[in-house]
C-alpha cells in the first residue's frame, strides 16, 4: 500500500504481500480507525474515504516494518497530512499575525 507505483499496481505478488501487511496489522489491532475510532469497511476500493489504509506511525521509520504501521480510514490518513509539528506551528505563527478584523459601522441614515 506504500507508494504509488505503477508496478506495485500490476505485480499481483505485490498486491497480495500487500495484502498480507493489512491482514496482519488488522489482526493485531482490530478493525476500528486509529484515529477516530470508528469501524472501517474492508470490502470497500482503494481510495475510498472509509476504506482502509496502512499509516506509518513514525514518519521516516521502517516503512515495512509492521510494529511502525496502524490502520486508519483512506480521510483520517489524508487529514493527518496537515497536523505535523510544523504545520501546526505556522499555522499558530499566522494566527498570531493576522491584523483582528473589525467590523465596518453602517453610515446612518439620514432622516428625509
Amino acid at each position: 500500500m506504500a507508494g504509488g507505483s505503477i508496478v506495485e499496481y500490476l505485480n499481483p505478488w505485490r498486491r497480495e504481500k500487500a495484502r498480507q501487511r493489512l491482514e496482519a496489522v488488522r489482526h493485531r489491532d482490530g478493525d476500528n480507525c486509529r484515529r477516530c475510532r470508528r469501524p472501517m469497511r474492508f470490502d470497500l476500493p482503494t481510495g475510498h474515504d472509509e476504506a482502509p489504509k496502512l499509516e506509518q506511525m513514525l514518519p521516516g521509520g521502517e516503512a515495512a516494518a509492521l510494529d511502525n504501521l496502524c490502520l486508519c480510514h483512506t480521510r483520517c490518513n489524508a487529514a493527518s497530512v496537515d497536523s505535523t509539528a510544523e504545520v501546526l506551528e505556522r499555522l499558530q505563527l499566522k494566527s498570531a499575525e493576522a491584523p483582528k478584523a473589525h467590523k465596518r459601522r453602517k453610515p446612518a441614515r439620514k432622516a428625509a
